[in-house]
């Protein structure tokens, strides 16, 4: 049994398993307000396109079952506008990575002397005749 734990404990620590359980709360928070920004801003427009009419609502009634194909609708619309949130945010965190992690511009390599022309050819012979 300690043994057991030892390995969920060891597995639990790792890094990856520490940013999948960081990444899927703040997901969590994400999602929330991405699906109140659906509810509270997005639905209503579409209402207003509509006609008035609240696409989460509709349903088809054959006799004692409702099919609430509306919310089926509300959730698809809710999984697009996540996802392509998502992917805007990855997007510009990865572009902000990338502006960081560039080299700074280097200055440009001065031509070498005569002198260290022939310095750098020694070295090579002598690298040359080491390696045989």
């Amino acid at each position: 049994m300690k043994k057991f734990i030892a390995e969920f404990k060891e597995f639990a620590m790792r890094g990856n398993v520490i940013d999948l359980a960081v990444g899927v709360v703040i997901g969590g928070a994400f999602s929330k307000i991405v699906s109140s920004l659906v509810e509270n801003i997005i639905t209503p427009f579409i209402g207003i396109i509509t006609g008035g009419t609240d696409v989460s609502g509709l349903m088809l009634q054959i006799g004692k079952a409702q099919f609430k194909y509306g919310a089926f609708l509300q959730s698809v619309i809710d999984f697009i506008i996540i996802s392509f949130s998502i992917f805007i945010f990855i997007k510009l965190i990865n572009r902000l990575k990338n502006k960081v992690s560039e080299p700074e511009d280097l200055p440009a390599e001065t031509p070498l002397s005569k002198s260290e022309e022939l310095l750098a050819e020694i070295r090579d012979i002598l690298a040359k005749e080491k390696k045989n």
